[in-house]
């Protein structure tokens, strides 16, 4: 009784001194749902901080430069953290940076991730251990890192995938590789932590403005050089062509909208393709079809059409 009346007390002194709502939820911090984003420092982390501190949640932003680390922590509602997702000391240090913070974790946004461009039977292994270790183990690490919080929360893991998580094609064997990765790692995460109640979702998003964007770019630049007097020098110069108009590309607000879907609906969807032009959708389901039909293709269990159609309706079902 006495405690109740000393913090209302308080409550009501801090009000009449003018203290900001602001510093009063710093003196109650476990009323504010706190969510973790790695890669937070440009493109889609960047933007999926700013969405999610703009909507109310605290937001441990990941990056590994201290100017970068400094932005983030200026801005309202966000803590900038060191954090290399190769690193194991970073994320060790980051998980008991949030543990000191008091709020709990909600929520984990797997996002940091790079690409490289390459042929296949060209790319450099250490290239693909790069890739990996970025893209896949890191991913890996942080959840697993972070578990025994989210189990507590019944909070959501929210990993950035792409739609070359189902698609693939010449030059971007290695960066899809890698996504198809994700794509495994949402599903079976989904299944496995659905027993702590803690949801799985993956966002594959199409071409959006990012750092990744920018960066391979370059690298389809470097690869047409590496290639050139090649059989892959016209693939290559295509690759770069259809490339040239990446500035176009809009800002990554819809894919922000879906990872905070995914953090706040009571029913956060598996996926959320993610993408600002029909062309996209249709080259990705498409080839999602073209894949159910070869799976389907002359063996003694195939299914005729109309089983196949009749997969469909119930499934579509299902999901609504």
């Amino acid at each position: 009784m006495i405690r109740s009346v000393l913090l209302t007390t308080l409550i009501a002194v801090a009000c009449t001194n003018g203290m900001s709502a602001r510093v009063m939820a710093q003196e109650a911090p476990s009323a504010q749902r706190a969510v973790l984003v790695t890669g937070a420092s440009s493109g889609i982390g960047r933007k999926i901080t700013e969405t999610l501190a703009a909507q109310g949640y605290y937001v441990y932003a990941g990056a590994r430069k201290a100017e970068d680390i400094t932005a983030l922590s200026a801005i309202k509602n966000v803590q900038g953290v060191k954090l290399d997702v190769t690193v194991p000391a970073d994320i060790s240090a980051a998980v008991e940076t949030v543990k000191r913070g008091g709020r709990g974790l909600h929520g984990v946004v797997n996002n940091a991730g790079i690409a490289v461009v390459a042929p296949l039977i060209n790319v450099e292994e250490k290239e693909l251990i790069s890739l990996f270790d970025v893209n896949v183990y890191g991913p890996y690490r942080i959840t697993k890192a972070f578990a025994p919080m989210l189990i507590e929360s019944k909070g959501r893991v929210v990993t950035i995938s792409s739609i070359s998580g189902i698609l693939s094609g010449a030059f971007f064997g290695p960066y899809s590789m890698s996504k198809h990765a994700i794509e495994a790692f949402g599903d079976a995460l989904s299944v496995e932590m659905a027993r702590f109640e803690v949801t799985s979702s993956l966002i594959e998003p199409g071409n959006y403005k990012s750092e990744i964007g920018r960066n391979t770019m370059a690298q389809a630049e470097a690869a047409l050089e590496r290639v050139k007097g090649t059989p892959f020098e016209q693939q290559a110069q295509n690759m770069v062509r259809a490339m040239g108009n990446y500035e176009t590309y809009p800002e990554p607000d819809d894919v922000a909208a879906a990872a905070l879907h995914a953090l706040s609906d009571p029913a956060p969807k598996r996926r959320y393709m993610v993408v600002f032009e029909q062309r996209q959708a249709e080259v990705t389901i498409r080839k999602a079809i073209e894949e159910l039909v070869q799976l389907n293709q002359a063996h003694k269990f195939s299914y005729d059409r109309e089983t196949l159609i009749k997969m469909l309706d119930e499934t579509l079902a299902r999901v609504k």
